[in-house]
This record gives structure tokens, C-alpha cells and sequence, in this order.
């Protein structure tokens, strides 16, 4: 007897099966939209997919009149920015701070009581320290998403040096390697597929505090433009952006992921 942990869906079907519950969602969404609109015609809650196209064309291809810019590209860029500074501050500081974490005896009975006990503090909560210490410019906004991204990605790979087989150091140090060269040559290549992982895990979190940071103090960006347009309740723009935020979320997975397989592609066969 065939059991159901055992029957694999072949390359169609589970290209159809992850894409039913997208299909069900909006056939869902149409159904209702339809209801409350059949209800009432001014309902805001739940916009025609039409509404919603026709907002997005207008802020996608007509310029603002008052900043002469395509106001959702410009939130679109304003936004990549500050992730993108604040992806690659959270790196750095992971590379560095992990690799001596997971090396060094001394360095980890330091600092790893301290990077604990900063990865349990809410970013959010330091927002208004944030914004106090650094201002409401760009900085704030980079600090606080390092600060809730890079905590995580510094123990993971700490965690991930202090697993490695303690021979290949060993082995190396016999050999003559000195700790830089058994950095650069050994753990780095193996944990870099790792850091790339661990990214991945945090662009979800990376978002979320991007969002709550313009939500507070920007004038223009993804989150902004979300809270900007909620005291009109205009979910015809609310919706569109939220499904762009995850479209782009999903497409930085994707490319981390078709990175990590292109310059590592042992660190997937040693895995499956």
C-alpha cells in the first residue's frame, strides 16, 4: 500500500499546486469584492481589481504635479535604498563580528552574552532613541534594520564556525596557516553559503522594520506611502503596494537563492 508521504507530485503538478492557493486567494478576493460592491457601490474596503489597476497605472506612469516624479518608482527607489544600505551594513557587520565570535574562545565568552541580549531587544522599541540619536534622515532608517537583522545573522554564523569539524583547523594550524590565513581559506568559503541563508531568513524582517521606520518619519517610500493614504481608507493604493512590497521580497529570496546555487553549488549537494 502506497502512503501519502511517499507519492512525490511530478514537475507539473507541483508547479499547478503552488499556484492554486494564489488562484484561490484572489478568486476569493473577486467574490467578495463583488458582494460588498453588489452592497454597496461606495464600499472602500475591498476595491475591483480595476480600481486598483487604474490607481496603479496613474501612480506608476504619471508624474506627480508636485514633485514632477512617478510617485510609486520613487517610493519603489527610496525604499531599495535604505534595504540595500542596511542589507549590506548587516553583512559586513555579521562576517566580521561572527567569524571572530565563532574563532576566538575569548572573544566569544565577551560578546556573546552581549549579542544575545541585543537580539532579544524589540528594534522597534529603539525607534525613538533611534530618531533621537541619529535624526529622521536616512541613517535611523539603515540603523534600525541592521539592528534587528544583523544580531541574527552574527550568532547563526558564530553557531554554524563552532560546528565546523575542529580537524580542518587542526589540520591547518599543523600545516603552518596562520589565523588569517585559516580564515580566509577555510571558514569563510564554507560559511558564505551560510551567510547567504541566513540573509534570506531576514529579508522578511528587514522589510517589517523598513516599513515601521517610514511609517514614522519619511516622505516618500513603500511604508510612507502605505500610511500616508490610510486616513482615506484608499485601499485601491494600499493593496497594490502590499502585494509590490512582496513581489519584491519574494524576487530577493529568489536571486539569494540562484546566487548561493550559482558560486556554491556543493554547499547544496553536502545538504541534500
Amino acid at each position: 500500500m502506497r502512503r501519502i508521504i511517499n507519492v512525490k507530485p511530478d514537475p507539473r503538478s507541483l508547479a499547478l499546486l503552488g499556484l492554486a492557493p494564489f488562484v484561490g486567494l484572489l478568486g476569493l478576493y473577486v467574490a467578495s469584492s463583488a458582494v460588498r460592491l453588489a452592497a454597496n457601490p461606495g464600499d472602500k474596503l475591498l476595491p475591483p481589481l480595476s480600481a486598483m489597476a487604474s490607481t496603479l497605472s496613474r501612480l506608476a506612469l504619471e508624474a506627480d504635479a508636485r514633485t514632477g516624479q512617478m510617485v510609486f518608482w520613487a517610493d519603489t527607489a527610496a525604499s531599495l535604498q535604505r534595504l540595500g544600505l542596511a542589507i549590506a551594513a548587516s553583512v559586513i557587520i555579521a562576517i566580521t563580528v561572527g567569524t571572530i565570535l565563532g574563532l576566538v574562545p575569548w572573544a566569544k565568552a565577551l560578546g556573546n552574552p552581549l549579542i544575545a541580549a541585543i537580539s532579544l531587544i524589540p528594534p522597534l522599541a529603539l525607534l525613538p532613541i533611534l530618531f533621537i540619536v541619529f535624526g529622521l534622515d536616512e541613517l535611523s532608517k539603515v540603523v534600525l534594520i541592521a539592528i534587528g537583522v544583523a544580531p541574527f545573522m552574527i550568532r547563526d554564523l558564530a553557531l554554524r564556525i563552532e560546528q565546523m569539524p575542529y580537524e580542518l583547523l587542526i589540520k591547518a594550524q599543523t600545516m603552518g596557516a596562520s589565523t588569517w590565513q585559516i580564515i580566509v581559506r577555510i571558514v569563510l568559503p564554507q560559511m558564505l553559503p551560510r551567510v547567504i541563508d541566513a540573509l534570506r531568513f531576514s529579508i522578511g524582517p528587514a522589510w517589517l522594520f523598513l516599513i515601521a521606520a517610514e511609517a514614522i518619519a519619511a516622505t516618500n517610500g513603500l511604508g510612507y506611502r502605505i500610511f500616508l493614504v490610510r486616513r482615506y481608507l484608499a485601499m485601491d493604493v494600499i493593496l497594490p503596494y502590499v502585494v509590490w512590497i512582496t513581489l519584491l521580497a519574494f524576487a530577493m529570496d529568489f536571486a539569494l537563492r540562484l546566487l548561493s546555487a550559482r558560486l556554491f553549488p556543493w554547499a547544496r549537494i553536502s545538504t541534500s
